[in-house]
């Protein structure tokens, strides 16, 4: 019995080994408690340390993390090692990451058009308390989903509490300035909460609160970890960013910047004042390296194991030797998981938006092991309709079945909102003209997802308008639209390159169709157009008749857009064709444009064809087709040239020389076209004839504002033009 006594005990002595930290037989071992400060892309040092911490062989007894310290800890505590860490990081796209929006190409056709004649930025809800703006630049859909993929959110919700290694990430509540410090809950939450930058991006509402950056209360939380684990001896890492000079601070953005900075390094001076003799501090020197140098993590990740290696001499008394290391590591290092099997698909949380409107892009099947890669695809593009903060999702477990909740979180300035447009377009030859675009949109009037836009311009050209868009299905599929508008335009007619004539043309359109749409690409659309053309002279010789113009008839578009941009795309196509047919049988009017690029490293190519003219009968004076204007023979002023059966092509070259910063979409570029048109039948200029060329080279990119451009071009037959364009078509 007591052989059999002392074998039982030796067995349990075994078993607690096997799961007990390494300390708990490395009695002479003091607990260590690692701090991992808030830097912004500067945190990215903090993957060297830890990779030579793990070369030392110095275990942890719990980690405390702040802004980019709360995603390095979050991620390692969940089990991801520095080497992986490093090339996760290096590999992610950070300027993409900062776009909530998924690319061009994966946005549905009625929100593209949205977006390109109003500027996304500008969305402003209308609700009962007033007008309310979004809360941050970024909403951080991208951010979550990359959270969910570092710590492997496809094999379950990652809970902090569930964690083997303890962990504490640091927020601040917007609302009370409390320091909020997570020890449970949703670790890919409490990650996205930290990093939430005030005025960046959008604060994060959880368990009641309104979370951001914890960099403003608490930097860099040494006291946490000896709460936390008690921690003996405190390794604290500091990769916070120093203070602007003040010949730096120039405008509302380095203010704001600077005020974040102050209160984070008043609270970093607090948290080193409260390390002892016994504690090491570790500050990587990062001279040249911003808070947004996210594509430059190698360097920083190189830069912290550098300082970590000048600290060797110390960090070398906690090392232990390489058996009771490999069992602290295994024991929250996870086990490869087999993918697991979705055996149910859920969409949670919404209210106003209908679930189908979620589940049509959703394409993971019942039964099938999930598909991380797809399942964020499809998420993005659900997102992209524009509805919703952001669109997450998490595999739970419901007694024996794995189930997918996907989870949108419909915004909270929505339903319905006012947008804004502006451009401003000035030519050597046409003058400038300015205008300010506005827009009212109710969203989600019933169930089917209806939607009325009221819209209005004032400037060189006014107008007002009303569309109602009524799908007929769940899925949004069908459609039926009616939109009615009345626009005063200004119009001009030339003669050897002379403006002599000024016209005021009132167009009221009242236009009814049903429609489907195909996939993402596009929309086919079939109905009937009323309208009704008055057309005055302001100036110059009376060519134009100005009899009042009605036209009636059957109207069939089909719209298809696959460029990967919004608008100054670097790949893809686009399709557009209309043809209206007159109701008196005497004319009908085709229009046809096709354009595509195709990138090359640093370089795009480009094409693009248009027509427009009758096929029968010939186009009235008060709707001639047009050419001139900046890519569509730039030599020549903005419609210099209108007539009937009038075709363009161009081919251009373009070399991109720069990037927006990041947050802000596109790219910059300089560029030459080579152009060539003809107008059959001319009113305006009608002694041009034959093919007309033109050459152009100019500047362009995406702006806040919408696309920019700075041109000159010049025709061989004598016209030369300069353009500079700001804002929304």
């Amino acid at each position: 019995m007591p052989s059999l006594i002392s074998r039982l005990s030796f067995a349990c002595v075994l078993l607690l080994m096997a799961y007990l930290p390494a300390a708990a037989y490395a009695a002479d071992r003091p607990k260590v408690g690692l701090v991992l400060g808030g830097g912004g892309a500067r945190g990215a040092a903090h993957i060297g340390v830890l990779e030579e911490l793990e070369r030392l062989r110095i275990p942890v007894d719990c980690v405390a993390g702040t802004s980019m310290g709360a995603l390095i800890a979050g991620a390692w505590a969940a089990g991801m090692d520095p080497a992986t860490m490093r090339r996760e990081m290096g590999k992610a796209d950070w300027n993409d990451l900062f776009q909530d929006n998924p690319g061009y190409g994966d946005v549905n056709y009625r929100s593209k058009r949205l977006s390109q004649r109003y500027l996304p930025g500008s969305e402003t809800g209308i609700t009962e308390l007033g007008a309310i703006t979004p809360p941050g630049v970024v909403s951080g859909q991208k951010i979550k989903l990359f959270f969910n993929q570092l710590v492997h959110a496809d094999t379950g919700e990652r809970n902090i509490e569930f964690l083997p290694l303890p962990l504490s990430i640091v927020a601040t509540d917007i609302g009370s300035g409390e320091r909020v410090v997570f020890r449970d809950g949703s670790l890919t939450l409490a990650m996205r909460a930290s990093m939430s930058v005030p005025g960046l991006m959008a604060p994060l509402e959880y368990r009641g609160r309104k979370l951001v950056d914890g960099g403003l209360v608490d930097n860099l939380p040494v006291e946490e970890v000896r709460e936390r684990c008690g921690a003996q001896v405190v390794i604290a890492v500091n990769v916070g960013s120093p203070l602007l000079k003040a010949s730096e601070i120039s405008g509302l953005l380095t203010i704001s910047a600077q005020m974040v900075s102050i209160l984070t390094e008043q609270n970093v001076t607090q948290s080193l004042g409260k390390l002892g003799p016994q504690d090491i501090y570790i500050k990587p020197e990062l001279d040249g390296l911003s808070a947004g140098d996210f594509d430059r993590s190698g360097d920083a990740a190189d830069r912290g194991r550098k300082a970590t290696v000048a600290v060797t001499a110390v960090l070398q008394s906690l090392s232990v030797d390489e058996r009771s290391y490999a069992a602290w590591r295994k024991r929250w290092t996870p086990q490869s998981l087999p993918l697991q099997a979705v055996d149910a698909i859920e969409i949670a949380g919404l209210h106003t938006v209908n679930a189908a409107a979620v589940s049509r892009y959703v394409e993971q099947k019942v039964g099938e092991s999930l598909d991380v890669t797809k399942l964020n695809r499809d998420l993005l593009r659900a997102y992209g309709d524009g509805y919703y903060e952001r669109v997450d999702y998490s595999l739970v477990r419901a007694g024996d079945r794995n189930v997918l909740r996907i989870m949108p979180i419909e915004k909270s300035w929505g339903p319905d909102y006012m947008r804004l447009g502006v451009n401003l377009n000035s030519s050597l030859t046409g003058g400038s003209s300015f205008s300010v675009r506005g827009a009212y949109q109710k969203t989600w009037l019933n169930s089917l997802g209806g939607e009325m836009l009221l819209s209005a311009e004032l400037g060189s050209n006014t107008g007002v308008g009303a569309d109602f868009y009524q799908p007929l299905d769940a899925t949004q599929r069908y459609f039926v639209d009616a939109a009615a508008s009345i626009r005063r335009e200004s119009a001009a007619l030339f003669n050897n390159d002379l403006r002599i004539s000024d016209y005021r043309n009132t167009v009221a359109r009242l236009d009814l169709s049903a429609g489907v749409n195909i996939g993402l690409i596009g929309q086919f659309r079939l109905g009937w157009r009323e309208e009704q053309q008055e057309v005055k002279i302001e100036t110059g010789l009376p060519l134009l008749p100005t009899d009042t113009l009605k036209t009636r008839g059957l109207l069939a578009t089909l719209e298809l857009d696959q460029k990967n941009q919004l608008y100054i795309s670097t790949s893809g196509w686009s399709a557009r064709t209309t043809w209206f047919e007159s109701a008196q049988g005497d004319y009908n009017r085709v229009t046809v444009s096709l354009d595509g690029n195709y990138q090359i490293k640093d370089s795009v190519l480009g094409l693009r064809a248009t027509y427009a003219g009758s096929v029968r009968g010939s186009l009235p004076p008060q709707d001639l087709a047009k050419l001139g204007g900046f890519l569509n023979l730039s030599g020549f002023a903005n419609d210099q040239l209108s007539g009937d059966k009038v075709s363009y092509a161009h081919i251009r070259a373009e070399r991109i020389f720069g990037r927006m910063p990041m947050g802000l979409r596109g790219d910059l570029r300089v560029g030459l076209a080579l152009e060539a048109g003809r107008v059959g039948e001319p009113l305006s200029e009608p002694n041009r004839t034959g093919v007309l060329n033109s050459a152009v080279i100019y500047v362009r990119g995406e702006t806040p504002f919408g696309p920019a451009y700075l041109g000159l071009g010049r025709s061989s037959s004598g016209p030369v033009n300069a353009y500079f364009f700001i804002g929304t078509p």
